[in-house]
């Protein structure tokens, strides 16, 4: 049983899905799960793997994996029969100290403790190109966090940085369930082919190493191709911040800089959306 779960696990990081961990951590009275039955919670609710109890736990446990993966924060969930939170003076859905009381109506009439863990695929940093400038990328990015693919058609063998994908061509996996940070480094090796690819892989970012006179031609050549305006528009060229970067491993942390300000920042507002201070 524990296999299946590990490897059920290890088969959504390595897709880059996010999914969340369900674990009982304690439970009172009899109750059909026991302490560390553990499940695994897709993003739509769904249970791929493991036992966590019966209806009458699951589906507090699932709405709050569901609230879990939207704002990247762990839950506590409390189930407890509707006799005991009212002789509590708690009600169902209330929170209190981080802890979400919930009714368990299950005929056992016992209580269940369950603690709720989000897990959310790393973001995807996507480097186009074998450019001095793209292998700068690659090795500076190595302590962020991110999960690197290098696309670097015809790269000779033994140049190629370490990173955790590497494509000879442009050809992009969509639907990862990551953040997605495209950038083009290909200087004038393959430009229209590696953009169209960022501007389909649905990226939250894109950045174009090069002048703006470079990056308007391309752009031309792309629209008389049918590329529509709106979708280059969105493309952040010159990349990175300006720093005054002259060097390729200054321009590669200029444009990490830009990326990592971008991710905080859309992190910041999804939590205000959210309600977080």
């Amino acid at each position: 049983m524990q296999t299946s779960f590990d490897d059920k696990v290890l088969a959504l990081r390595t897709k880059g899905e996010a999914f969340a961990i369900a674990t009982v951590v304690r439970t009172v009275d009899a109750t059909s799960a026991k302490p560390g039955a553990k499940a695994l919670i897709l993003a739509d609710g769904t249970i791929a793997e493991g036992w966590i109890g019966g209806g009458c736990a699951r589906g507090a446990v699932t709405r709050a994996a569901i609230e879990a993966l939207g704002d990247g924060q762990p839950r506590f969930v409390s189930l407890r029969p509707e006799e005991l939170l009212d002789a509590e003076g708690r009600s169902h859905g209330e929170e209190r100290e981080g802890v979400r009381f919930a009714r368990n109506r299950c005929p056992s009439k016992g209580s269940m403790d369950v603690f709720v863990e989000p897990v959310t695929p790393p973001p995807d940093l996507v480097v186009c190109g074998e450019s001095p400038v793209a292998l700068a990328l690659c090795e500076l990015s190595s302590r962020l966090g991110m999960r690197r693919t290098l696309c670097a058609p015809g790269l000779a063998e033994g140049k190629a940085p370490e990173v955790e994908r590497l494509l000879d061509g442009f050809a992009l996996q969509t639907g990862i369930g990551a953040d997605r940070y495209v950038v083009v480094a290909t200087q004038g090796k393959g430009d229209e082919a590696a953009m169209r690819a960022a501007l389909a892989a649905g990226a939250v970012y894109i950045a174009f190493v090069g002048s703006r006179r470079k990056f308007a031609a391309l752009c031309e050549r792309l629209v008389a191709d049918g590329v529509a305006p709106s979708d280059l528009a969105q493309v952040k060229s010159p990349a990175g911040l300006d720093i005054s970067a002259i060097t390729p491993d200054e321009i590669a942390l200029s444009i990490l800089a830009e990326i990592v300000a971008e991710r905080r920042g859309r992190q910041r507002r999804e939590d205000r959306s959210n309600g977080s201070p």
